[in-house]
C-alpha cells in the first residue's frame, strides 16, 4: 500500500478530466456497491484503495482493476486514521473517502440479540463516523475533498423487520446532511448514497427467525429482479461531479420518498401490511 510509483501521479493536475489522477479509499471494497465503486473509479482514472475487513476480497478487486488493497476493520477506529495516514503520506492528499462498509440482520425486533445490535451500530455508525473523523480533518487541511457516505432507503423511509438496519441508516443520512452544511465552507463535499435493494451479498446475510433477505426486499420491488451495482457507482461518480447531497435511487425510489415525507400515516399504514405480509410468508416456509 505503501508504493509511492502508485500514488505519485495524484499531484499533478491532469487535464483528462474531473477524475484523473484523484485519490479514493473505498470501504466495504470486497462485494457488492463497493466493488462496483472501486471498478467505476478505475474506470474514470482514479486512484483507489479497496478495503475490507476481508482482506482477501479486498485484494480480488484491486487486482482486477490494477488498483490497491488493504485489509481494513471499519469498527478499529486507529486502523482507519492510519489507512488515511498512509494516503495522504504517499500522495499528498485524500481526495475521496467512501465510508460503504455495512451489514445486517433482518427478523423480528424481539429475535435480535444485543450483540446484534451493537454488531449494527459498530459498524454501520461507528464505522462511517472513523471515516469521517479520519478523513475530513484531512480535507479541511487540504481545502478540497469529498465524503461519501453509503446510507439506504432505510435511512429515509422506516421498514419493520430490519429495525436495527433503518436505525443506523438514519443516523448516517443525519450525519451526511448535518455535516454537509459545515463542510460547504471549507470546499468539501457529502454526499449520502439512499439506493432501494441492489444486487449484493448483503442480501443473504443477517437472517435472524424465518427472514430470507432476497424475499423480504423482492416483496417490496416492482420486478424480481435487483437493481445493478455498476449502475449505481455510475451515478454515485455523477452526482458527487453535481455535488448533490442526495442519491435516491433508482428513479422510483424517490416517489416512495416523497411519500415517505408528505403522507407519514399512508406509508406507516403501508408498512405494517407489509411486515404482515412478510410474517404469513416466514411462517409458511
Amino acid at each position: 500500500m505503501r508504493d509511492r510509483g502508485f500514488w505519485s501521479g495524484g499531484q499533478e493536475r491532469s487535464d483528462r478530466g474531473f477524475w484523473s489522477a484523484k485519490t479514493a479509499i473505498v470501504t466495504g471494497a470486497g462485494s457488492g456497491i463497493g466493488a462496483a465503486l472501486c471498478r467505476a473509479l478505475a474506470g474514470v482514472g482514479a486512484r483507489v484503495l479497496c478495503t475490507d475487513v476481508d482482506g482477501d476480497a479486498a485484494e480480488r478487486t484491486a487486482t482486477a482493476l490494477g488498483a490497491r488493497s488493504a485489509r481494513l476493520d471499519v469498527t478499529d477506529a486507529a486502523a482507519v486514521q492510519a489507512c488515511v495516514d498512509d494516503v495522504v503520506a504517499a500522495a499528498g492528499r485524500l481526495d475521496l473517502m467512501f465510508n460503504n462498509a455495512g451489514i445486517t440482520f433482518g427478523g423480528d425486533t424481539e429475535l435480535l440479540t444485543l450483540d446484534q445490535w451493537n454488531a449494527v451500530i459498530d459498524v454501520n455508525i461507528r464505522g462511517v463516523v472513523h471515516g469521517v473523523a479520519a478523513a475530513y480533518p484531512q480535507m479541511v487541511r487540504q481545502g478540497h475533498g469529498h465524503i461519501v457516505n453509503t446510507a439506504s432507503m432505510a435511512g429515509l423511509a422506516a421498514a419493520g423487520q430490519i429495525t436495527s438496519y433503518v436505525m443506523s441508516k438514519h443516523a448516517v443520512v443525519g450525519l451526511s446532511l448535518a455535516l454537509r452544511s459545515e463542510a460547504a465552507g471549507r470546499g468539501v463535499g457529502v454526499l449520502a448514497i439512499c439506493p432501494t435493494a441492489v444486487e449484493t451479498p448483503i442480501l443473504d446475510k443477517g437472517a435472524v427467525g424465518g427472514f430470507v433477505g432476497r424475499d423480504f426486499y423482492r416483496m417490496g420491488q416492482r420486478s424480481a429482479t435487483f437493481a445493478s451495482p455498476d449502475d449505481l457507482a455510475r451515478d454515485t461518480l455523477i452526482a458527487i461531479e453535481r455535488n448533490r447531497a442526495l442519491l435516491v435511487w433508482p428513479r422510483q425510489a424517490r416517489t416512495a420518498w416523497r411519500v415517505a415525507r408528505f403522507a407519514p400515516g399512508f406509508m406507516q399504514r403501508m408498512s405494517i401490511e407489509f411486515v404482515e405480509r412478510q410474517r404469513s410468508a416466514q411462517s409458511a416456509r
